[in-house]
């Protein structure tokens, strides 16, 4: 939204050189030739969006403000809290998931345990899984629930998986762990 303001700031006051200078043409001779003109309103509008930054996103806008983000980029949310263990290196666990491309309970949905009514099986931290699920699944506690927000770079990264997840996509994931075996 800032910068669509921003952009609509900057092509007002070109549009007003414009009509300057469209005005000073039918009054007197052209001082100004178009290269010229071109130049002047060209700096017209960089010097108009550089002293008005615009922030990348506002505070309020963020969807992942309520988020944890961990050093590699893995973001989570805690929405259910968990009172069990937290499952040790290679240790079986049961979990249930859902997963979607564009975000939280989006149409666009891959994949769910919950919708087979059958948990998934893995070994944390052996690599069977995506790396954003064993770095999330290590710190939780059994009936811990999460949201998920996977990089690409932890998810399938440039190739995408099975025709289904594009290279370099995002991954939503509602992960819940039910039990260490």
């Amino acid at each position: 939204m800032f910068k669509f303001i921003a952009f609509v700031a900057a092509a007002l006051m070109l549009a007003n050189r414009v009509s300057s200078f469209s005005m000073s043409m039918k009054t007197s001779p052209p001082s100004v030739d178009r290269r010229a003109f071109g130049q002047i309103a060209g700096a017209t509008v960089v010097a108009t969006i550089a002293s008005n930054p615009i922030p990348a996103v506002a505070d309020d806008e963020d969807p992942f403000k309520d988020f944890v983000t961990t050093e590699s980029g893995l973001k989570y949310k805690v929405t259910k809290e968990g009172n069990g263990s937290v499952p040790p290196a290679g240790a079986t666990v049961q979990a249930h998931y859902t997963g979607w491309l564009d975000e939280f309970n989006s149409i666009k949905k891959f994949d769910s345990s919950r919708d087979r009514g059958r948990p998934f099986s893995f070994r944390v931290g052996a690599g069977q899984v995506i790396r954003g699920w064993d770095e999330a699944f290590s710190t939780m506690s059994v009936g811990e629930r999460r949201q998920l927000v996977i990089p690409s770079r932890l998810g399938y990264g440039d190739r995408g998986a099975g025709g289904i997840i594009p290279g370099g996509a995002t991954l939503y994931f509602d992960v819940e762990l039910l039990a260490i075996k």
